[in-house]
């Protein structure tokens, strides 16, 4: 009975062990919060080239590289706007920066700036 103790003791004294060892030295890891990397991804720009002004329907379509908040390849594609006036600050052939976001289940526009 003593030797099932003392094996216990040790067996339990060895995984606190490993666990301090897995924990380590984490000094140079990015501690930054979930929620601050996702805000972070979700205000960074993107870039692409306005394809078209839709006025009618609220939307531009755009050639753009990687979105990367939503995880998509550069490609060209529709965008509804957030703010209708948003249409009026470009034309076909302007390069811009631009947050796209998933708003209601569609892809929305939602900052925008010529560069």
């Amino acid at each position: 009975m003593k030797k099932a103790i003392a094996l216990m003791a040790l067996g339990f004294a060895a995984s606190l062990s490993a666990t301090a060892y897995a924990a380590g030295d984490m000094s140079n890891m990015n501690m930054a919060s979930g929620t601050q990397q996702n805000a972070d991804a979700k205000n960074s720009m993107s870039h692409g080239e306005v394809k078209k002004v839709d006025n009618a329907a609220g939307k531009l379509t755009i050639k753009h590289g990687p979105l990367e908040n939503l995880g998509m390849e550069g490609m060209t594609m529709a965008f509804k706007v957030k703010d209708p006036a948003m249409l009026s600050q470009v034309k076909v052939g302007d390069k811009i920066d631009f947050v796209a976001e998933e708003v209601n289940g569609t892809l929305t526009v939602t900052k925008l700036q010529k560069q």
